[in-house]
């Protein structure tokens, strides 16, 4: 069983502890599920504040089409596909760039899973230059994610995507 306690005076050193808890989650399991589970479970109790936290994974055609397909996660039953380029995950997807949305009811062609979320971060997870999943974090406050919280889900989207690309 783990049991992490984070005590970081501040926003990067909080993520610096998270990202050595990821760490410590994935040494030597090679099972992407598995990570992707412990990680969405270690997100959702160290994050304060959200309402959904998990992973979207990409999923190509033989034609090279993309959609996303819902991992594991921790929150209410979520939808299930997301095509790349619709709401804030499929543009993540798309753009291969984090989203960090303030008011979802503002992005254009946000994708409603749960009514409780008005703000969202999207990491989209890049294996040699190929999305393999998305990192996915809602929130019932607006505005609940900052610069901070994008640049430390970024460095955590880094371990786990080693981990899970093996």
């Amino acid at each position: 069983m783990f049991r992490f306690n984070f005590a970081a005076p501040d926003k990067p050193a909080f993520y610096r502890e998270l990202g050595d808890a990821l760490r410590a989650l994935v040494a030597g399991e090679p099972d992407a599920v598995a990570n992707m589970a412990n990680a969405s479970a270690l997100l959702f109790e160290a994050l304060p504040d959200l309402n959904w936290a998990g992973f979207y994974r990409a999923q190509y055609d033989e034609d090279g089409a993309g959609e996303l397909v819902l991992g594991p996660f921790q929150g209410k039953a979520a939808c299930i596909r997301i095509p790349f380029g619709k709401g804030v995950c499929g543009t993540a997807a798309t753009m291969l760039m984090p989203q960090r949305v303030d008011d979802v009811d503002a992005f254009p062609g946000h994708i409603a899973c749960d009514a409780e979320s008005v703000s969202e971060l999207v990491v989209p997870l890049i294996w040699e230059g190929k999305l393999v999943a998305v990192l996915d974090l809602d929130s019932p406050s607006p505005a609940r994610f900052d610069a901070e919280d994008e640049a430390g889900c970024v460095e955590l989207a880094r371990i786990l995507v080693r981990a899970i690309s093996r």
